[in-house]
């Protein structure tokens, strides 16, 4: 079994689960790009998030180097939309990728954006097929990867939106 089998399967499940949750909910997000002085409207939303979900999808059961580039791209856009809340200083108390959970940029978020990114140009690198595949390929290991990726997308999901408020918590305000 490839070594980025499971790393790939976070990456892609992540992208896919934050796509699936703006497309139900836009609102957050919108208010986020707003924020930001970018136009947006839950239909603009909705389309982007679909292909999101989408591609997060084709990456779990396709793979291939232009779909994991574009994971990638993805999640350097990301990054780099956290990077610009942060340089502006703008109050934005989520980006909507988690749903409605108070989610405020931090650098945390950058970091974890940047990996996610390794991650996919990894599996754009060689190649990587759809790492569903591979999991079909050997159903005993496959079984407990499916488990432990689905542990590390609950982690990263704790990291992005429960560990910055923790640090946040646990530091003097010095607005």
């Amino acid at each position: 079994m490839p070594a980025l089998t499971g790393p790939a399967l976070v990456a892609a499940a992540l992208l896919a689960l934050a796509g699936g949750q703006k497309l139900v909910d836009p609102t957050m997000t919108v208010g986020a790009l707003r924020a930001l002085r970018v136009p947006a409207s839950p239909t603009v939303v909705r389309i982007g998030s679909a292909a999101e979900l989408a591609l997060g999808v084709l990456a779990l059961a396709v793979g291939g180097r232009l779909t994991w580039v574009l994971v990638a791209i993805s999640y350097l856009a990301f990054g780099a939309f956290v990077v610009a809340a942060l340089r502006a200083d703008t109050m934005i108390g989520t980006c909507g990728c988690f749903g409605r959970e108070e989610t405020p940029p931090h650098p945390l978020h950058v970091g974890l954006d940047l990996a996610l990114a390794a991650v996919a140009l990894a599996c754009a690198a060689v190649a990587s097929g759809s790492p569903l595949h591979v999991v079909v390929e050997h159903p005993g290991e496959g079984a407990v990867l499916v488990a432990l990726a689905a542990l590390g997308v609950w982690l990263l999901h704790a990291a992005f939106v429960d560990l910055p408020r923790a640090l946040a918590a646990g530091s003097p305000v010095t607005r």
